[in-house]
């Protein structure tokens, strides 16, 4: 679907309770009414018809109403979903608070829509490494299924942060959060 009219659309179905939280899109299972042209880019810029989205609060109000299904994701509201393009990860984590040392260390992030988390079991941190680059992808996961792809200067800020444990006898460099120790890669020999 290329309809411009179709992004205001969406937003006007949005329940107006949704500013006091997130919409519980994951118990809404509207039919399926096709793709529309929107995208989120690496960067966590989004893009209407190849437009950038220049309002941060449409950007924020679109984000909580996204949802992945497998690989795909889509914008739903109670009566409609809509496919969306997404380059990497819905949103990027743009802010690093850290508390505490050691095993007592807890790592707050912030993402580019105004999502707070706190790294830990609820929210783990994940560490592609691309096959072909060997340049890793951090990630922390920000609801359900969905993540920020951790901006770059706050990875150098993780790494940082590395401390060297051992796990299954090969010593790992990782960092603590909320009591969970996550690894990021092998300790270089």
């Amino acid at each position: 679907m290329s309809d411009p009219g179709k992004a205001g659309d969406l937003l006007a179905q949005i329940p107006t309770d949704a500013a006091k939280g997130l919409p519980p899109v994951h118990l809404w299972n509207p039919a399926f009414c096709g793709d529309i042209d929107m995208r989120i880019a690496r960067d966590g810029g989004w893009f209407y018809m190849g437009t950038p989205i220049g309002r941060p609060a449409m950007v924020r109000l679109f984000s909580t109403i996204i949802r992945r299904d497998g690989d795909d994701y889509f914008l739903v509201t109670p009566v409609e979903k809509v496919g969306i393009r997404v380059d990497d990860a819905p949103f990027v984590a743009v802010s690093l608070q850290v508390t505490g040392e050691g095993e007592a260390q807890v790592l707050h992030f912030t993402t580019n829509v105004e999502d707070r988390v706190t790294a830990g079991a609820e929210h783990p941190l994940r560490f592609a490494l691309d096959e072909q680059t060997e340049e890793p992808s951090p990630y922390v996961r920000v609801r359900s299924n969905l993540e920020a792809l951790i901006h770059r200067n706050q990875f150098y800020q993780l790494v940082e942060l590395a401390v060297p444990r051992e796990i299954d006898g090969r010593v790992w460099l990782g960092v603590w959060s909320a009591g969970v120790f996550f690894p990021i890669a092998p300790q270089p020999e």
